[in-house]
């Protein structure tokens, strides 16, 4: 996929959402974000700053583990990294109040 494929946000995001189509790739997404933000917070609560760039490890991972045995296809953080980043976070705030389902089409 060409980087330039998408010019905007709202075009890169229906393709985003098509790459998370499954329920347990978006969960474990959700899962790997939730731990990533607790790794954070422990982080620099206890001091520890420069352990903070390990606090990314279980997000990518399990956004990872869902992309590449779970739907099967590369993660868009290869080809749109800030956007990628950005669209875990609404994802995750669109599942946990119930509404990504109006986006996605799918059950959540």
């Amino acid at each position: 996929m060409a980087r330039d494929r998408f010019k905007t946000y709202e075009e890169f995001w229906p393709h985003y959402l098509a790459e998370h189509s499954l329920p347990a790739t978006r969960w474990l997404h959700a899962a790997g974000t939730f731990a990533a933000l607790a790794l954070l917070v422990f982080f620099a609560v206890t001091g520890r700053w420069l352990w903070v760039p390990l606090a990314l490890v279980p997000g990518y991972a399990l956004a990872w583990v869902g992309h590449f045995f779970v739907e099967h296809n590369r993660p868009a953080t290869f080809s749109h990294p800030w956007w990628s980043f950005v669209s875990d976070f609404r994802m995750l705030w669109l599942l946990a109040t119930g509404r990504l389902g109006r986006h996605t089409h799918a059950p959540e």
